[in-house]
């Protein structure tokens, strides 16, 4: 095993100064694996919108044994107003107070680990009656749009785009010209004039489409 605390020499390069306190440790910690994991937590970040990120974090909420009950109605209430009332709200804390403990005492719940599982033990048991709201929580975060028609919708609007322009689009310029694509009754809507108008004001900037692409959107659609 080598010695980790031995410094640090570079054969790929003439070694700076301060490189000749670098230990192997240090090297391989943070040159190698901190900035590893820095660029994956950051196309991460990109990758996956807030929204996302916190609509995953309720599903593995609801799927430990321990669940934090204010930051579930917290999420609920943000992401399902129309979903849930007032007094619904309220009633999902008592539900989810009692199901908390359910979980633990009851055997077949407390083996299962997934949405859609917990989800099917309910109603298998019985329980989906006792725990309505809880229900349909699980069933709201089950049919998220990954797994509905929208994203077979997208899939073949991909077609379209998986060409030499794609390839040097960013993902969120690729996302929004696509909205516009597959939502071809809302876009019908808008006008192409304004549209242009919109984007001669807009700073010039590298992400920013030109007008000819934003044409060429509009003749798609």
């Amino acid at each position: 095993m080598p010695d980790m605390s031995a410094p640090y020499r570079s054969t790929r390069y003439r070694p700076r100064k301060k490189d000749l306190h670098v230990t192997f440790e240090h090297f391989y910690r943070v040159d190698l694996f901190m900035e590893t994991l820095d660029k994956q937590i950051h196309e991460l970040d990109c990758r996956f919108s807030e929204q996302s990120i916190e609509l995953l974090s309720l599903g593995s909420t609801l799927c430990s044994k321990k669940i934090n009950i204010d930051h579930i109605v917290l999420l609920v209430e943000k992401y399902y107003p129309t979903d849930f009332t007032e007094q619904e709200r309220n009633q999902l804390v008592c539900q989810l107070e009692t199901f908390q403990v359910e979980r633990i005492n009851n055997a077949k719940l407390s083996e299962v680990a997934t949405l859609s599982d917990l989800c099917q033990t309910l109603v298998e048991t019985g329980k989906n009656s006792m725990y309505n709201l809880v229900e349909r929580v699980y069933r709201l975060l089950l049919t998220l749009p990954v797994s509905t028609a929208t994203t077979e919708r997208g899939f073949s609007a991909m077609k379209i785009f998986k060409n030499r322009l794609r390839n040097k689009m960013s993902d969120e310029n690729l996302a929004n010209s696509m909205v516009i694509y597959i939502e071809k009754e809302i876009a019908d809507k808008f006008d192409s004039e304004s549209i242009i108008e919109e984007f001669k004001d807009l700073n010039e900037t590298p992400n920013t489409p030109s007008i000819k692409s934003c044409l060429l959107l509009i003749e798609l659609t």
